[in-house]
């Protein structure tokens, strides 16, 4: 989708009308780079990002109605407290603190951009339908500024997922690798938790759990391995 929007926006590299201004994109009027770009021509780009469109929106209807039936969205609600933790992860990261600070199923980073993507998904779909059709849908349109503001906020929902995404895969291999098995099997290790071993980025090139942290050790005793006391008791270089 990504690619093939960005073929779609060359055809004109712009948000102003022509031979008039934009103020918020410095930019105007330089392509994206072909490379980045996906779809051949604007035709093939646009049967390509209609048809894409579709599964984003069933994609994120089946998450949003997993995380209601299950009660997963209580662990996602901001609560009292996030931006305080949020900025104590933040110290961690840049070595300021030297504890990982605690955590429940997620930490305050982690629950905020859990809880900002699908909104920022929402305004996506909804800026791309605004664009798509703006004369049958021109309440729409209008209501978020007319058509030059709903391309912008479209090309900004878009950055914004491509930018967060990125970030996310990152932290996870580079903080917590023992997560990916457990999003293929729905188990994981407490012990091997970024909490527990005190993680930042990349610790564990230099620093290797003490521990079984493999799914079948969990499955197999649950309790083989209590959390170590000290978060970085059990660690060994």
């Amino acid at each position: 989708m990504v690619g093939s929007g960005l073929r779609i926006f060359n055809a004109y590299p712009a948000f102003a009308r022509k031979g008039g201004t934009f103020c918020c994109y410095p930019f105007a009027h330089k392509p994206i780079p072909p490379n980045l770009t996906f779809g051949g021509w604007l035709g093939g780009a646009r049967h390509w990002h209609f048809a894409m469109m579709w599964v984003l929106v069933i994609n994120g209807l089946v998450y949003l109605t997993f995380i209601f039936l299950h009660g997963e969205w209580r662990d996602l609600v901001p609560r009292k407290g996030d931006a305080r933790d949020a900025i104590a992860m933040i110290k961690f990261y840049l070595f300021i603190n030297t504890r990982h600070p605690h955590q429940g199923k997620h930490n305050a980073l982690q629950k905020s951009a859990y809880f900002a993507l699908p909104l920022v998904a929402a305004l996506a779909v909804i800026t791309g339908i605004a664009i798509w059709k703006p004369v049958q849908l021109a309440w729409l349109t209008n209501l978020l500024g007319g058509y030059m503001w709903a391309r912008y906020w479209h090309f900004v929902a878009m950055t914004i997922i491509v930018i967060m995404s990125v970030i996310h895969v990152f932290m996870v291999f580079a903080v917590d690798p023992y997560a990916i098995r457990s999003m293929v099997t729905g188990r994981y290790n407490p012990n091997a938790s970024p909490e527990a071993r005190n993680a930042r980025p990349f610790y564990h090139l230099f620093y290797k759990p003490a521990f079984p942290v493999g799914d079948a050790d969990l499955a197999a005793n649950p309790a083989a391995s209590p959390p170590p006391k000290n978060p970085t008791d059990g660690i060994e270089l």
